[in-house]
This record gives C-alpha cells, sequence and structure tokens, in this order.
C-alpha cells in the first residue's frame, strides 16, 4: 500500500516495521565478536515487537540460502553497514558533548536506545520524539527488563507530521542553548517538502553551536522500485509482510548538504564506503550493495541563521 498523508503504523507494520529492522540489525552487529558497537538493548526490543522473522533473524534460524536475492555477502554487507551508520551517529553524539552541548534530540526515535546505552554526561537531556504508541512500547519494555536511562529522557509523543516543535518546546526544549539534533534513517520515508520543512524546523530551533547529524541517499532520486519490489518478495516468502518500495518517497528533492549549509550550517559527508573502509571492512560488491546506493552520512555545527 502506498504511502499517505495521515497513515499510521506500529512497530510490527509500514514504515514502524523498518524502526524493527534497525533494531535487529543493531542487535546482530552487538553479537559479532568484533562489532562496531554494544547495544544490549536491541534484541530485546525485537523480541517484544514479536515479528517472527527479525526474532529468527537475530537467532541465527533464518537459512539464507534459500533467500533468491539475500545472499550471505549481501546480508552480512547489511549488517556491516547498520554497524557503520550506528557507529558514525554514536561517536557524532559523542562529539558534541565534549563541546558541551546537554541536550540532545533523535527524531522519529523508533527503537533506538541511545538514551539507554551511551555515556551521557551528568545533567544531559535526550529528548525522543515519535508516535505515542512507539513512545508507550519502548518505554514500558524497557522498564520491564529493569533498564534505566543513562541520561535524562524526556519523550516528546508525536508524529512529526504534526507540530512537534511546539510540544518539544512545551516538553522543556531551550532554544537559547545548543542543541544536537539526530535525524537517522528518517529521510527516506518523507516528502520532499517535509524533509526541507524538518531542516527548517531545526534551524528555527537551534541556538548558535548546536549540531546536526543525518544522511542523505541520492539513490531516492531515481529510485529503482522494481528491484526493491523484487527484493521484499523475498521477504515476504519468508513470512514478513513488507512492500519496501512503497515505504518510501522517491524522486527529485534538495541535497541534505547544500540545503543545511545554505541554512548556516558547517556540514561535512563521509560517504558509507569511506565508513567501511575506515573500520577495516569489505566493501560490498555491486551485486550486493544496498538497492539505495550510496549514503552520505552528515554531521556539523550552526555557525549562523539564514
Amino acid at each position: 500500500m502506498a504511502r499517505a498523508h495521515d497513515d499510521n503504523w506500529d512497530l510490527a507494520s509500514s514504515v514502524g516495521a523498518t524502526a524493527t529492522m534497525v533494531a535487529a540489525g543493531r542487535a546482530l552487529v552487538t553479537q559479532a565478536p568484533d562489532g562496531l558497537i554494544d547495544d544490549p538493548f536491541a534484541g530485546p526490543l525485537v523480541r517484544a515487537v514479536g515479528v517472527d522473522f527479525f526474532t529468527k533473524m537475530i537467532d541465527g534460524e533464518l537459512e539464507l540460502e534459500s533467500f533468491e536475492n539475500f545472499s550471505p555477502d549481501r546480508m552480512q554487507a547489511m549488517i556491516n553497514g547498520m554497524g557503520v551508520r550506528t557507529k558514525y551517529f554514536d561517536e557524532y553524539f559523542a562529539n558534541a558533548t565534549a563541546a558541551g552541548v546537554r541536550q540532545a534530540v533523535i527524531l522519529a526515535s523508533g527503537l533506538d536506545a541511545r538514551a539507554y546505552r551511551l555515556p551521557w554526561p551528568e545533567g544531559t537531556v535526550v529528548y525522543e520524539i515519535d508516535q505515542p504508541q512507539v513512545i508507550e512500547f519502548k518505554t514500558s519494555t524497557l522498564a520491564g527488563i529493569g533498564a534505566q536511562p543513562s541520561a535524562i529522557r524526556r519523550t516528546v509523543a508525536i508524529d512529526l507530521r504534526a507540530d512537534w516543535p511546539a510540544a518539544l518546546q512545551a516538553a522543556g526544549l531551550d532554544t537559547t542553548r545548543p542543541t544536537a539534533w539526530l535525524a537517522e534513517g528518517l529521510l527516506i520515508y518523507l516528502p520532499p517538502e517535509a524533509q526541507d520543512r524538518l531542516f527548517d524546523n531545526i534551524t528555527a530551533l537551534s541556538a548558535p553551536g548546536s549540531t546536526v547529524a543525518t544522511e542523505f541517499v541520492p539513490g531516492i532520486v531515481d529510485f529503482d522500485a522494481d528491484r526493491v519490489r523484487e527484493m521484499s518478495g523475498s521477504l515476504r516468502d519468508h513470512g514478513l509482510e513488507i512492500d519496501m518500495a512503497s515505504l518510501v518517497y522517491s524522486g527529485e528533492r534538495n541535497h541534505v548538504l547544500d540545503y543545511l549549509r545554505a541554512k548556516g550550517w558547517e556540514v561535512e559527508g563521509v560517504t558509507r564506503t569511506e565508513l567501511f573502509k575506515q573500520h577495516g571492512l569489505l566493501v560490498p560488491a555491486p551485486a550486493d550493495d544496498d538497492p539505495l546506493g550510496e549514503i552520505i552520512f552528515i554531521s556539523g555545527a550552526l555557525s549562523r541563521r539564514q
């Protein structure tokens, strides 16, 4: 089913299921002997969602040779991709707090457990924004296993299509102080105009010295829906009822680097391939590459408002 301006989801369906997929990837990276990250909460969250496919994935019970479009090499490339992505944004927050930033905002936080697993400096406030049912699920699940946030965690239960800036300020965001913003794995699920509006709002809420991190997927411009739909068919054959091609908004949109720089942000980008090389990982062969192509990870600070 195609996306709509008022569609809704939980963590087992539509866009919400991609949050569970990301958590499953983080669980697999954590399990690896030389894993780039340590996310002890990813596995319990995936199990709590209860999608059999993802539970089998993290338990090593999927027979990859039976997947027509997912060879072991392709699966490993996907896991490594999640590892470098998560590591990049973990280090982004570490650098922001080392520079003195003491409030962070995670947009469309899904099953992100950074408020629990990162070593935040004392007094740091982490705001998590997502739909009410997603926030409630994560909060109750982690409380149920005795997890405690390592920062002052404040949740903002609101859809990003609503007036989230007002809700965030009502939750306590101080717009006179620098903020570390994260929009991870989000932009391809936004229409082009909503992407621009997101960064307009972030800029309006940011004091100089604020930081931002996100990624840009150039492949979304000429997105190959048929290829992705073919790959999704293989997943459906194994019980995962998601049409990945219907979840994204493809077509022309502003390049994030250019747009943020025009707004007064001093940002730089690094490609996924460069991160693979930095961490000594094998760069995927074209046949095993992500159908969205090269990803550019972006971070930087606000020096001035336009």
